[in-house]
């Protein structure tokens, strides 16, 4: 029987009418495998997977290697985003036994979750052979093979990461800058060669670090990204990863994680150079997350399929997103149809002699480009879409919490701080614990909760999230719901050597409690618990949240020299941390045009981690301030003490009855100015 009808993940629900018994994670999977005396099938994948579909088409939906399946074995199907703790702890063991990984997983364990064997995608005929292999070898050398799995389990409990050390320096970081050099593709940006991905993380290093070096190795390779054929031309957003070295073809899955921090790291660099490139990509991916992976409930699904139904009504990847000659002139006509296929690059770069549309150079003609992409976007429009996976997941959202929140206040787009503050609002009503509302699940679907309890990065992500909410629109809500969700990090999650653990202390016992200080994908739980816990630190001058912080960074050090690509959030949080970093307190009225310079002047600083708290300035007692206790700074003339909630704001007032702002490093702060040039200019030291 096929247990996963009642479900609420998109990618186990396509797996429910197959003939295949599967079970959801849980012990009664276990239980059944205890009970038959089989080992365990689990196969871990996600919705927007391409080779996911295709083992699930060639293998899962066959009836011959279902009824093996079913005979020989107890089969578990796992979605690897709402299970991430699962995926982590058996993606080591594949790596472990066969020295690569990847989706779909494959693994074979004991009744008791210990694997012995281990793979990715298998076509069938390869496939059967193995059910039934393995299934021998558990008949006819069951000792063999348990001693497979305990040798694994043990193999893996000697991992524990990269080693641990002190705050990185200012030279560290420079080392890291030469390490991302060595691989750095100067011609076409990036780092090694094929595939691509989209290195959002060093990215932001590297324009927090801002020395000549490391802003063109970012510029380059954001450049690259946004003309090739990885990002969407027509609708905005980028996908997975590009399958050259070029940025030419991509795998066409869209993934929300990929998408909220790419906005996010172009917005930045839009900031730091005025680049009418980055403004256009950050705007276009902005308003693609709002059109097209917005829920209902008013946060954001997962993640767009790479596949869709083609022209011959079979499915296929990227048909979606690739045009021929022909279709462009069915669509544009002759003249345009030629100007068209110049600009966008259609040249038969993918199958089947369709193109992957870039935009290597801004037209001669924008006006009619744009009359052309319409019309294309529009035609477009009317093929079958890509499957959406529609569950939330709050680390995700978190992500594009920070982005959007940013995007809106830097582009002046309300609608884009609305939606932050929409998604905002569903992860903290709908993804809070009721009976604890310092804890969160990790998913929910069509307004429902999921039963998975959050791991590391969707506390640390989504207290992110709500902290640069609260910095764009002052409302302490977001503030105290980061505090929350960060003694949660502090109390559940710590590995007692200064690091963090990815699943809680309370959670499901699984062989192994997964911990990875690297980034994949995303930051790493640990990075990114790192950096909201500096902002937080930042923001109340809680000695235990910055310790915290610099223990988490530890790593970074023996990371920098060799492995700098896989601690880019480590290494951007540190740059703030070694920059202060500087906090900014601005008080005034909020309708008063000087109070809105202020702030916008504040926020349009690249100084790297700068948190921003906004007060009234309005008066509540008689007394006049004489400065942050035990600086020794002089009375400054700022009138009143004011009702804060922000320590950042406690005893700041406005000056002479104008908005004033306060730049602070380490709670240390300098005389108020009320100008935007003096405050760029105490920002600029």
């Amino acid at each position: 029987m096929n247990r996963l009808g009642g479900e609420t993940s998109p990618y186990l629900l396509q797996h429910a009418d197959n003939p295949v018994d599967w079970f959801p994670w849980g012990e009664e999977a276990f239980a059944e495998a205890r009970g038959r005396d089989v080992p365990l099938l689990i196969s871990v994948g996600y919705s927007a997977c391409h080779w996911c579909h295709v083992m699930a088409h060639e293998s899962f939906e066959d009836e011959a290697t279902a009824r093996l399946m079913n005979e020989l074995f107890v089969n578990v199907k796992v979605d690897r985003e709402e299970r991430p703790d699962v995926d982590a702890v058996y993606m080591g063991a594949v790596q472990a036994m066969t020295g690569q990984g990847g989706w779909p997983m494959t693994v074979f364990a004991t009744p008791d979750g210990h694997p012995f064997y281990a793979g990715t995608y298998f076509p069938r005929p390869h496939f059967q052979r193995l059910l039934h292999a393995v299934s021998q070898a558990w008949g006819q050398d069951r000792e063999g093979v348990l001693a497979q799995g305990e040798k694994v389990v043990e193999a893996l409990a000697e991992r524990t990461g990269a080693p641990s050390g002190p705050l990185p320096t200012a030279e560290t970081l420079d080392l890291a800058v030469r390490n991302l050099a060595e691989t750095f593709d100067e011609r076409r940006g990036g780092f090694g060669g094929a595939p691509k991905f989209p290195p959002s993380m060093v990215l932001e290093f590297l324009l927090r670090h801002g020395t000549r070096e490391a802003a063109a190795m970012a510029e380059t390779t954001m450049e690259a990204m946004a003309r090739g054929g990885m990002y969407d031309q027509l609708g905005g957003g980028f996908a997975r990863y590009s399958v050259d070295a070029g940025w030419v073809v991509p795998h066409f899955e869209k993934m929300l994680y990929d998408n909220a921090l790419l906005l996010r790291v172009y917005a930045h660099w839009w900031r730091a150079t005025g680049s009418v490139l980055a403004k256009r990509v950050v705007l276009e991916t902005a308003e693609w997350l709002l059109r097209e992976m917005r829920t209902p409930e008013g946060a954001f699904a997962s993640a767009l399929d790479a596949d869709s139904e083609g022209p011959d009504g079979a499915h296929g990847e990227g048909v979606f997103y690739v045009w021929t000659p022909d279709q462009l002139r069915e669509v544009l006509g002759e003249d345009d149809a030629v100007w068209a296929a110049s600009v966008f690059e259609v040249t038969g770069t993918f199958e089947h002699g369709m193109s992957v549309l870039q935009l290597l150079a801004d037209p001669d003609d924008p006006a009619r480009f744009d009359r052309v992409r319409t019309a294309l976007r529009a035609a477009r429009e009317r093929r079958p879409r890509p499957g959406r996976d529609d569950k939330v997941v709050a680390s995700w959202n978190g992500l594009a919490i920070a982005a959007l929140a940013e995007a809106g206040a830097l582009f002046d787009r309300p609608d884009l701080l609305q939606a932050a503050r929409e998604a905002a609002v569903l992860l903290d009503d709908l993804h809070t614990v009721s009976r604890d509302p310092a804890r969160l699940l990790r998913t929910s679907r069509d307004g429902r909760a999921g039963a998975n309890a959050g791991m590391l990065e969707d506390y640390a992500n989504t207290a992110e999230g709500f902290l640069a909410l609260y910095g764009v629109t002052g409302e302490s809500r977001w503030f105290h719901r980061a505090g929350d969700l960060l003694e949660t990090v502090l109390t559940r999650f710590p590995n007692g050597s200064g690091g963090f653990y990815d699943a809680p202390d309370d959670g499901e016992r699984l062989f192994q409690r997964p911990q990875d200080p690297t980034d994949n994908a995303t930051p790493s739980g640990q990075f990114a618990a790192a950096g909201a816990l500096l902002s937080y630190a930042a923001l109340t001058g809680s000695a235990r949240h910055r310790e915290a912080a610099e223990a988490a960074l530890g790593t970074v050090s023996a990371l920098a020299e060799r492995y700098a690509r896989f601690a880019g959030w480590g290494l951007a949080v540190a740059e703030a941390a070694l920059r202060g970093p500087a906090e900014v307190a601005i008080v005034g009225p909020a309708d008063d045009a000087r109070t809105r310079a202020l702030h916008r002047a504040a926020l349009m600083s690249g100084t790297p981690g700068l948190v921003v708290a906004l007060g009234t300035g309005q008066v509540s007692t008689g007394e006049v301030s004489t400065g942050e206790a035990g600086t020794g700074e002089a009375d400054t003339g700022h009138a009143g003490s004011v009702p804060v909630d922000v320590p950042l704001l406690e005893g700041r007032g406005m000056v002479d009855g104008s908005p004033a702002a306060y730049v602070c490093r380490r709670f240390t702060c300098r005389a108020p100015v009320t100008t935007p040039a003096e405050l760029r200019a105490e920002l600029a030291q």
